[in-house]
């Protein structure tokens, strides 16, 4: 419990209003860039990003090796933003962020689907509403 605490506060959380629109755009552009604007509307990616690795569009680790990747990776600055809400948050002294550290609500409609991305667009760290389903989480790391 000592050693929650003490990563709690060393995690700066940030946060940026109305940056929700503009950080999906970036995910899109950097991590389903390889894909058409006609081929991204076929999975539905308008709906849900995440779509771009349930329909295996892209390289990713799921579920338990997910979470592992995301957490062994190094982390100094990413955002973490959601599906169906412009809320979004900037994370600084991330080295230690643990996916129990997310602001993550199963079962609400506005926080239920979270994307965290490194501020260097290395990685990202997906969990979808879909968890208990089965689907996600995931992880995409940029080559």
């Amino acid at each position: 419990m000592e050693n929650n605490k003490r990563r709690q506060k060393e995690l700066k959380l940030i946060e940026i209003p109305k940056w929700g629109n503009y950080l999906r755009e970036q995910w899109r552009g950097i991590f389903a860039n390889h894909l058409s604007k006609v081929e991204q509307k076929s999975i539905y990616m308008d709906s849900f990003l995440w779509h771009l690795c349930s329909w295996e569009k892209v390289f990713c680790l799921e579920k338990e090796k997910a979470i592992e990747a995301f957490e062994s990776q190094l982390k100094n600055k990413c955002t973490i933003f959601y599906q169906n809400t412009d809320e979004a948050y900037l994370v600084q002294h991330a080295k230690n962020l643990k996916i129990n550290d997310l602001p993550f609500e199963e079962n609400h409609m506005y926080y239920s689907d979270i994307y965290v991305m490194d501020w260097n667009n290395g990685w990202t760290f997906v969990m979808t509403h879909e968890t208990e389903s089965g689907i996600g989480p995931y992880f995409i790391q940029k080559p």
